[in-house]
């Protein structure tokens, strides 16, 4: 047996699979952010502890046997995130998460210097780590001073049950001291944002091991000694492991709370000024592609709370009718944006607006903004030289039918939905533990899920949207002059 755990930023996700990869249980514990200041959003690295605690216990209760046989741990985590430890690996202050915007002209900063880009394969956005540590040795210098590792939230879930301060390609891809291409940390990255290799966790590969479990902490969570905790993955690589997501044309959307439109990559093609994120897969010799798009889900769940009706509800009002975009347009810059634009500064809203709207209308409207927005990001990709034929829809927002079918028209791409199932970071992570236990090759372990059905775009309105989005995309610059 093995377990998944997939961290993100409201709660940890523990999924049991058998040694056939088949899912057994998956049990959840939730905490939430603190944004002290605006722009600001931070975590208590103990609240992954006690999620991570409570979700074990609970499958620990629901399957004993199968629980007791457990033979590796592996964990996907919230990308970017910069838990800073001193000399005796005690936390030092509250993790600055991925959203978290204000590092923004450190980034700038770090962005414009020299070699930056060449190494690193991307944009220095406000939400990498490195920015982060700039920020911290400015206005916290005492902390700064202090700092003599610094880990991703994951990696410090993984230090809590080895001891062992380690990471993996993946995720140390989106700090801007790796080099992405060799799979190394830089030391010419890491003297930009004035950091030095001694304070880097040791590197491994998603399928690496790190340890085992502490005996102490296995026989606290009833787990057998010997248990192996492999190094895993950022969510979005796991998420690409659990779909089967590997190889040249392989990709997903997903309509999560940020927006993604990922595509694997056979070798090293980045494309900076893009603001495509190009990143090492979790599986070795491999990388991938994505753009981002901040606010996605979160887009809808702003339009709910502001009119008092669940997201859901929005979404049924607007039927079965698909329809070619109004005038009415939603720029979905709630948050600012990554691709393609890489600007935290931003803010979005309505254009358009007239006396007889109503909340349908805005609710299509928001749903075709992100949708827009996610077509940017596939346009990114297409200029890299990634050309996916279709693409697996996953996310939360892939439950709206509504939503899926204007996102094939706008994307002008076929969009497979998955059978009902688990797939996802938590399967990608409990893969990788798979294959680091057994030493199993990812190809085969990371396979393709059951294809429910394919939502064709509408080709009598695929003309519509194109047109659509290019005025979308021509209003960006009269919005950036506002801020």
């Amino acid at each position: 047996m093995y377990i998944g755990l997939d961290l993100g930023t409201s709660g940890v996700r523990a999924l049991l699979v058998d040694e056939g990869g088949v899912p057994v249980d998956a049990q959840e514990a939730h905490y939430q952010a603190a944004h002290p200041a605006p722009g600001w959003s931070e975590q208590d690295p103990a609240m992954w502890v006690a999620g991570c605690r409570t979700a074990l216990a609970a499958l620990k209760a629901a399957h004993p046997a199968e629980y007791a046989a457990v033979r590796g741990i592996a964990i996907a985590g919230h990308m970017h995130g910069a838990v800073l430890l001193d000399s005796s690996d005690e936390v030092l202050r509250p993790c600055i998460l991925w959203n978290d915007t204000r590092s923004h002209a450190e980034a700038a900063a770090l962005d414009a210097a020299d070699e930056v880009r060449g190494i690193s394969g991307n944009i220095v956005f406000p939400g990498f780590t490195a920015p982060k540590l700039v920020w911290v040795a400015q206005h916290e210098p005492d902390v700064f001073a202090r700092v003599a590792k610094v880990v991703l939230p994951k990696d410090y879930v993984s230090l809590w049950m080895t001891g062992t301060c380690a990471s993996e390609m993946s995720d140390a891809a989106g700090t801007a001291w790796l080099d992405v291409g060799a799979r190394d940390w830089s030391d010419r990255l890491l003297d930009a944002g004035s950091m030095r290799r001694d304070q880097m966790p040791a590197l491994h590969e998603g399928t690496g091991v790190i340890g085992p479990l502490r005996d102490a902490l296995g026989d606290e969570l009833g787990l057998p000694r010997g248990v192996l905790v492999i190094a895993g993955a950022a969510d979005n690589a796991a998420a690409a492991c659990g779909v089967g997501a590997l190889k040249e044309g392989d990709g997903f959307v997903s309509l999560g709370t940020s927006g993604v439109v990922l595509a694997a990559r056979d070798g090293f093609a980045p494309d900076a000024a893009s603001a495509v994120h190009t990143f090492c897969h979790a599986v070795p010799g491999r990388w991938y592609q994505m753009g981002v798009t901040l606010a996605c889900t979160d887009s809808l769940n702003w339009l709910a709370r502001i009119t008092g009706q669940g997201p859901a509800a929005l979404t049924a009002a607007l039927g079965n009718d698909v329809r070619a975009p109004g005038r009415l347009r939603f720029y979905p810059y709630l948050s600012g944006e990554r691709t393609p634009h890489n600007d935290a500064q931003v803010r979005g809203g309505f254009s358009g607006l007239d006396i007889a709207h109503e909340v349908p209308d805005m609710t299509r409207a928001v749903l075709e903004g992100v949708c827009f927005a996610q077509a940017d990001s596939l346009k990114a990709l297409q200029a890299t030289g990634a050309n996916p034929q279709s693409l697996l829809a996953i996310g939360g927002g892939a439950a709206s039918s509504h939503w899926v079918q204007m996102l094939a028209n706008t994307l002008n791409l076929p969009l497979d939905i998955p059978a009902r199932g688990e797939f996802g970071a938590a399967l990608g992570a409990a893969r990788l533990a798979m294959c680091g236990v057994t030493g199993a090759d990812p190809v085969e372990v990371m396979t393709k899920p059951e294809i429910a059905r394919t939502v064709i775009p509408d080709t009598s309105l695929v003309e519509a949207c194109a047109e659509a989005h290019e005025t979308y995309r021509a209003a960006y610059a009269g919005l950036k002059a506002l801020q």
